[in-house]
């Protein structure tokens, strides 16, 4: 048995893990990647967040939790700063509410506007929260044409948001989420999202945000995401902040090229700020500005397609 003590103080019994062939099969490689991941980051953190020589935008996600860091500190403006380091032109949050009670919003969203030249994009009230079920996405002001609140299955509250942008290069949607901590309920929400966004390799898309799946290969509960997310997505150690080993960050698109670079936003500031690392990709969308520049669907106000499927 492990001895361990709780973020309220109490004091906890952890039996050990068995190791079995199941549990070396998902452990193995990640185990691997992260050891990899190590020996790389001294020499590397720095050169992977230097920004590459052609891409269209900067994207990111990031898991503030709840503003409360591994200090156990509750500093809302330490994690507007780690945002503003991100220099990220849309950016996915989660656990930007309270959990419980009136669920309101943690964050001064007038703050990050002026910091970070970022705005939440518009949602249907949810009491006095700033997100949906704990997620927010930002962008720059103007950018969003559609936006969807989805209620996500499982056995605790979860949501995602869909969010359709027009950028300067050409569309690109999001899905940002926040899937639960029970393995079954994760393969109900993947399952449910897929569904929502449906099958439209057209369109530029990304899935981003805390997944909470650590597991590789056929034991993940995120293997239905393999057919719409087929482009190979980058493996990022951000969980936990101070000592990253687990990949439950993630970044995954649907097209190949439209990653083209990806790391772990690893600064003296993150690694306090949250238990969880940002993860930051920049984005490259080819030449399809030209076309949507003619289709005025494409410019439609943002509240005549808001629609909420809780």
């Amino acid at each position: 048995m492990i001895d361990w003590v709780g973020t309220t103080g109490e004091s906890h019994r952890m039996p050990r893990l068995k190791w079995k062939p199941a549990l070396a099969e998902s452990l193995g490689p990640l185990l691997r990647r992260s050891l990899d991941l190590a020996e790389a980051h001294a020499g590397s953190a720095q050169a992977d967040d230097v920004a590459p020589a052609e891409h269209d935008a900067v994207i990111a996600s990031y898991n503030v939790h709840k503003c409360v860091g591994i200090d156990r500190v509750f500093d809302p403006i330490r994690t507007i700063g780690v945002i503003a380091e991100l220099s990220a032109d849309i950016v996915a949050l989660q656990e930007v509410d309270e959990r419980f009670g009136d669920r309101a919003g943690l964050l001064d969203l007038a703050l990050i506007e002026r910091e970070c030249g970022l705005v939440p994009i518009p949602l249907r009230p949810t009491r006095k929260g700033h997100g949906w079920h704990g997620n927010l996405v930002l962008s720059r002001p103007g950018a969003v044409t559609s936006a969807r609140q989805m209620a996500l299955p499982g056995g605790e509250p979860r949501g995602a948001l869909i969010v359709d942008l027009s950028l300067e290069k050409g569309p690109l949607r999001i899905v940002a989420a926040h899937l639960g901590l029970l393995r079954r309920s994760r393969e109900r929400q993947v399952e449910a999202i897929l569904s929502a966004i449906g099958s439209d390799p057209e369109v530029p898309t990304l899935l981003m945000g805390d997944l909470n799946e650590w597991r590789l290969g056929a034991r993940s509960s995120l293997r239905a995401l393999d057919s719409a997310f087929p482009a190979p997505a980058p493996l990022m150690a951000s969980f936990p902040a101070r000592y990253p080993v687990l990949a439950l960050d993630r970044i995954m698109g649907n097209q190949d090229g439209l990653v083209v670079q990806a790391t772990v936003h690893d600064t003296p500031v993150s690694r306090l700020a949250s238990d969880h690392l940002p993860v930051k990709a920049w984005l490259r969308l080819g030449d399809s500005a030209a076309k949507e520049d003619g289709d005025a669907s494409a410019k439609r106000p943002l509240y005549a397609e808001m629609n909420d499927a809780a």
